[in-house]
């Protein structure tokens, strides 16, 4: 790339290259593959809107832009909060396909100056959140019930391993305040993230219970549904009022097994299931005449099925539209 003197721009290739550290970031803080795009571009051009002398006496532009970013997302969560309140029905996270690039991004200690989090606080590891919990649809929806400063602090602390002091940096707040924000935060995911349940977890588990969710949701057997799932279990449907779906979240095996066979006599076979990773884990994708139309994703806990999110809004399932 070059300036507007035509001359090259010899951190062109550095700065491209934090764009998928970016990415997930920003993904994982938002819960918006579009919106953190949106994020990660505002971000490159606050940096080209520099000038060359600016730009080079930034002595890490890795620093500079994960800060950038960061105070970019945590403006968009205080708006998005408002947004959400007039979104029509629930709003769930937008669900990614596994094979996407970024979402096997990795911690980058050190990348932001300090970053290694040494000296911090005597965080206990298992606390810590890691990279594959991070972006499983679980995690990312107890994060909506934080405030957007908690859900920063956490992420970048806890997940990217940045240092608290510089957390302060993008929070606009005092390292100890920031240590207190990732603090609430824990307590938040322990609370309705029990460390039993995911510790329980197995991908081949779920990978089987899956599995035989859809063949009970293709023969139409509420019995073997209801044998899933967890007598509490909760489904959620997001159709943003642009696809029809349940409103309010179904509680109970029974009535989410009633209404899974309701929605499979519905389609009356037009539908093809196809078991894909979502947000890292095994899930389920709806397509009708070549188009996804829905992507389900599950918690499981003892070899149940402990919650379903069904996202049917077709905004949130452009990253599926070739799969």
């Amino acid at each position: 790339m070059t300036d507007s003197t035509g001359a090259t721009d010899p951190a062109f290739d550095v700065i491209i290259s934090e764009r998928r550290h970016l990415l997930n970031l920003a993904y994982r803080l938002l819960g918006s593959l579009a919106e953190a795009e949106d994020a990660v571009q505002e971000t490159y051009a606050r940096w080209y809107a520099m000038s060359r002398e600016q730009q080079k006496a930034i002595e890490s532009p890795g620093a500079w832009l994960t800060r950038v970013a960061g105070r970019v997302c945590l403006d968009l969560l205080g708006s998005a909060r408002a947004r959400r309140e007039r979104y029509v029905g629930e709003w769930i996270p937008e669900p990614v396909p596994g094979r996407a690039e970024w979402l096997g991004g990795v911690a980058r200690p050190g990348a932001a100056g300090p970053g290694t989090g040494v000296g911090d606080e005597a965080t206990d590891p298992a606390d810590r959140v890691t990279l594959d919990e991070s972006v499983s649809m679980a995690f990312l929806v107890v994060l909506e019930a934080m405030t957007p400063a908690q859900r920063v602090a956490l992420i970048l602390h806890d997940v990217f391993d940045y240092s608290f002091a510089e957390v302060a940096t993008v929070t606009g707040r005092t390292p100890a305040a920031c240590r207190e924000l990732a603090s609430a935060a824990r307590r938040r995911v322990r609370a309705a993230r029990p460390a039993a349940a995911e510790a329980g977890f197995s991908p081949a588990t779920q990978a089987e219970l899956v599995h035989d969710f859809k063949q009970a949701w293709q023969s139409h057997d509420v019995n073997a549904l209801i044998t899933l799932l967890d007598p509490a279990a909760v489904f959620t449907a997001d159709g943003g009022g642009l696809a029809p779906t349940a409103l309010h979240p179904v509680h109970g095996a029974t009535e989410i097994a009633r209404f899974i066979v309701g929605v499979a006599r519905h389609l009356r076979g037009s539908a093809t299931l196809v078991e894909r990773l979502v947000n890292g884990r095994p899930g389920l994708m709806v397509r009708i005449g070549g188009e996804t139309t829905a992507v389900y994703a599950f918690d499981i806990a003892e070899d149940r099925i402990t919650r379903i999110w069904a996202v049917r809004n077709p905004v949130k399932l452009r990253a599926w539209a070739e799969e």
